[in-house]
This record gives structure tokens, sequence and C-alpha cells, in this order.
């Protein structure tokens, strides 16, 4: 079996960062130890939540928001982020849309990033079938990048909003099956990264069986370290723009 090869993430040069994801949550699965590495070390991260998550727990959705507004703020706080973006688009039934892709655009114009963090589009993730709210998020995330850097594409953010072409340089996606890189997470950045999932504690107690944040996250890390040669590392498919 080919040997995968995965290069450190050449992330000295690092700015700003926007994580762009589908539900409250979805970045504590590993990405938020990245950002705690990052934020550390001065890089201004923020997330962009495409929906509020109201359909993720058994409690009536309205009581479901209120959880996991309050709980995705614990888990930012966590790794040191302070710009939290909730659209509101619905949870279970996310699409790939121009609307949607109008609203990430919007936000990267707005933020203005040299890096955006986004899940992976494909069917058959690593950990099995990928879920059809984290399709459609990074399908769209992947084309607003795009559609950021294009006068010509979505010309009111520019001519009625004031939000000029902006050009991502790096794209980063996390939960791909074929990773390019890899950042060592070891240390303080995993003991944040899984405070911030504990933070999501209403939410994962709804879910039977969950593993403790504890033991998911060391264990995945631990894998994906072996690869970069530490104890704990994250993994991305990276794609430089420019």
């Amino acid at each position: 079996m080919e040997t995968v090869r995965i290069e450190p993430l050449p992330d000295a040069d690092f700015q700003r960062v926007l994580c762009v994801v589908a539900h409250p949550d979805d970045v504590e699965y590993g990405t938020s130890a990245a950002v705690a590495a990052w934020t550390a070390r001065g890089v201004e991260v923020a997330y962009l939540l495409l929906t509020g998550g109201e359909a993720g727990m058994q409690a009536p959705p309205e009581e479901t928001l209120r959880i996991r507004a309050g709980e995705q703020r614990a888990a930012c706080d966590a790794v040191g982020v302070r710009d939290l973006t909730v659209l509101g688009f619905p949870d279970g039934m996310l699409v790939y849309s121009l609307d949607l892709r109008r609203a990430i655009a919007r936000r990267i114009r707005t933020f203005r990033p040299d890096v955006v963090v986004t899940g992976s589009w494909e069917v058959e993730a690593p950990w099995g079938l990928n879920q059809a709210d984290h399709r459609a998020a990074g399908l769209c995330c992947l084309d607003a990048v795009r559609d950021a850097d294009n006068t010509w594409v979505f010309p009111e953010l520019a001519a009625d909003e004031g939000l000029p072409a902006w050009g991502v340089t790096w794209l980063l996606v996390s939960g791909d099956a074929r990773p390019t890189h890899g950042m060592d997470v070891s240390g303080d950045p995993l003991e944040r990264a899984i405070a911030s999932l504990e933070a999501h504690g209403a939410y994962l107690a709804d879910l039977p069986g969950h593993p403790a944040p504890r033991d998911l996250l060391t264990g995945f890390t631990a894998d994906a370290g072996t690869l970069l040669g530490v104890p704990n590392a994250v993994l991305f498919r990276a794609h430089q723009l420019r």
C-alpha cells in the first residue's frame, strides 16, 4: 500500500483564518486544536456557522438553538475565538444554493481572511458516510472562495454593500480522505481542543454512545501524528490558491 506523504502546513504567515462549517460543534472535532495553536501566536480566527444546529437534539428547536448557541460560545472561548457568526440557514436541510454561496462570499469579503477552513464535501469520509449539511457547506464554501475573488459574481456585494472582491490564499479542507498537510497540536492546543468539545456537553449527552471528548480527540490526533512524526496532529487537504 502506498505510504501517505504529509507535509507540515506552512502556516507561519497566517494572519486571519475563517472557519466555515454547517453546525455548532463541527469545528470542535479536531480543527479547533489547530485554531488553538493559531490563536496562541496571535492569528485572528473567526467562525462562520451556516446553521444554528436546531435539528441536532431531541429538545424543541427553539430550546436547542439556545442551548447550542451557549455551548458554541463556550467552545470558542476555550480556543481563543471571539468572532462567531451564525447565519441561521435551516439545520438538516442545508442545500447548495446561490443564496448560501453569496452569504459565505459576503463574510469572506467582510473578514478578509488569508485562509479559509471548511469540511469535506465528499459522500464518503474517513469516519463513514458524510452528512448532507456537511457536504453542502463544504461545496458552497469552495465555490464562495472563488466567488469572493470575482468582481463579476455577486456584484451587488460591492455596489450595494461596499465589499470589493477579496482573494484567499489558502483553502484548507478538514476530514478529507486524502490529506496533504498536517499541524502539530501536541500539548496545550490539544488540551484546549478537548475543552472546546467538552463545552458541547448537553449536545453530546443527547448522542447515545458518543465517546468521551478526550478519548476521541487524543485517539485520532495520535493516529494523525504518526504521519507527521509528532505525538498529536490534525490533517488537512491544503490548496494554495495564490
